[in-house]
């Protein structure tokens, strides 16, 4: 064979792996409003960044006559390339071949990518889209979920790991997705579940859709599996490029700063107008937060689960920061058990890359009542409590109302290691609620007096002025500073600014065991 006949038939096996499973199959892909593997990473990468590994690899399974139908990549397109110039290894399944089932070359492209990103530092984003194991191969494929799986465990930490959904996810595929820091899901098109909706009706005699059992506004509400949803996978794609501006390469960077100009006046006079007259009215934190952070910076994360916290990215100044804040407009901002795990999770992702943290508070305590306890909030609340107190990176507190009971203690309070802790005038830091307090404290009194409803005000009435402020523990030391709530912004800029060279170690251990 001459060499120009070597070059041409290294074209044609090109162009075959280009088709993947052949244009029928890629038409079908796009008749369900799905994008080809090989589309998807046109759109996620840097133009002409791409560069393809393992082009030509093959299947090497015999049985059930499938040798007899092979195809160049083996249903997953891998490789690396640029965002916004930043390297990043990506994995694109591909659907067309064999409906992107998982075999043993398969998986291992992918392992080769993982371990090329965990070397070189850099984030490892997958696209999934997948029928699963190839039964065709047995255990082998099993195996190769493993081999994933083990890697995602060993770089969780030191690279970020982000994983969007772009069709079916179901059986063991599941679990590579939930070890990675971040899941997207795209509307109608996508779904994850362990077991389908006909093994659930075989056992347990449910009859229920796909969607519902394991769509993306399932995974978004109720089990918080999934940390964002796009309409479309143009819109999912670009998620991930947003979220990708806020985070460092690896565990050895410094969370990303972009230039800043300071404006002649910081000051945020909107911040001033925001808390209702009535302390036991509600407002959305999302407006205190818009208002401190850079215009149009805040990138909401696990926006529709537990949404007594909010927690997501923004910028200070230019400085990627992460947030997390009680949400009063709903359910008072308690904390409960999926705020609590919520929150904990975030925390533990900023404190691994290096991301300061901001936490501002509104929290009248933890939610009551036997569905709480049955269902473990003494541990879960533990994790939140357990994320903030290990955490090692600038982490900066803001009281703006409540802080009552254990929950002021958990939502990093000086105490478990806050480098600066902010109240404004309204905070209202005490063991409970003045009316709660004064029917305790004053029992006896209240029930010998004449007139027990009048002497009962004027005991909430003491107790109101005497801790339904911030000034008995900025006494203490435990708030460094109540500060106008305008100045807050002014504040955050300085703080993180002198934080930013911040030291500190855990105390020599292999690692904590925090309260699953």
């Amino acid at each position: 064979m001459t060499q120009e006949q070597k070059i041409l038939q290294l074209e044609q096996k090109k162009q075959e792996a280009l088709l993947g499973g052949g244009q029928k199959r890629i038409d079908s892909q796009h008749q369900k409003g799905k994008l080809t593997a090989r589309e998807r990473l046109e759109l996620l990468l840097d133009s002409g960044s791409f560069e393809e590994l393992g082009m030509l690899v093959t299947h090497r399974a015999t049985d059930f006559g499938i040798d007899k139908e092979q195809y160049y990549g083996d249903g997953v397109v891998t490789g690396f390339g640029k965002i916004n110039g930043r390297l990043v290894y990506v994995f694109s399944q591909d659907f067309t071949v064999f409906g992107g089932s998982l075999s043993e070359t398969h998986a291992e492209k992918i392992c080769k990518i993982m371990d090329l990103a965990a070397k070189t530092g850099a984030p490892v984003i997958g696209l999934n889209d997948s029928g699963g194991a190839r039964i065709q191969e047995g255990v082998v494929s099993l195996g190769g979920y493993a081999d994933i799986f083990h890697r995602n465990v060993q770089f969780s930490g030191v690279i970020p790991q982000i994983s969007a959904i772009m069709g079916p996810c179901a059986g063991g595929a599941v679990y590579s997705p939930a070890m990675t820091d971040f899941t997207l899901m795209v509307e109608n098109t996508s779904y994850m579940f362990v077991t389908g909706p006909n093994v659930v009706k075989t056992v347990t005699h449910e009859e229920v859709s796909s969607e519902e059992l394991g769509g993306a506004q399932t995974h978004a509400t109720k089990s918080g599996v999934t940390h964002f949803t796009a309409k479309n996978e143009v819109e999912c794609i670009q998620q991930i490029k947003q979220l990708l501006s806020y985070l460092p390469q690896n565990c050895e960077d410094a969370a990303p700063n972009y230039p800043y100009k300071t404006s002649t006046s910081e000051t945020r006079d909107a911040l001033a107008t925001i808390l209702p007259k009535n302390p036991n009215q509600p407002y959305d934190m999302r407006a205190i937060i818009e208002a401190t952070c850079d215009e149009n910076s805040f990138f909401e994360v696990h926006k529709n689960f537990a949404e007594n916290i909010v927690v997501g990215f923004a910028r200070i100044a230019g400085r990627s920061i992460g947030i997390v804040a009680n949400q009063p407009a709903y359910l008072a901002g308690v904390l409960d058990i999926n705020s609590s795990r919520k929150g904990a999770r975030f925390t533990r992702f900023c404190d691994s890359f290096n991301i300061p943290l901001l936490v501002l508070v509104d929290v009248p305590g933890f939610l009551p009542g036997t569905d709480q306890e049955w269902n473990g909030i003494i541990t879960n609340g533990a994790k939140l409590l357990f994320a903030l107190s290990e955490a090692t990176v600038p982490k900066v507190t803001v009281i703006t109302r409540k802080a009552y009971g254990g929950a002021y203690d958990v939502m990093n309070s000086k105490h478990i290691g806050a480098d600066l802790n902010y109240a404004w005038p309204s905070a209202e830091i005490a063991v409970m609620g003045p009316k709660g307090a004064a029917e305790i404290i004053f029992k006896n009194e209240i029930k010998q007096a004449q007139n027990p409803e009048e002497r009962l005000q004027e005991k909430v009435d003491e107790y109101t002025e005497t801790f339904a402020n911030p000034f008995k523990a900025a006494s203490r030391g435990f708030i460094d500073e109540v500060i106008q709530p305008q100045e807050t912004r002014i504040k955050l800029i300085k703080a993180f600014q002198l934080l930013e060279n911040k030291v500190a170690s855990l105390p020599k251990k292999k690692h904590g065991n925090i309260p699953l």
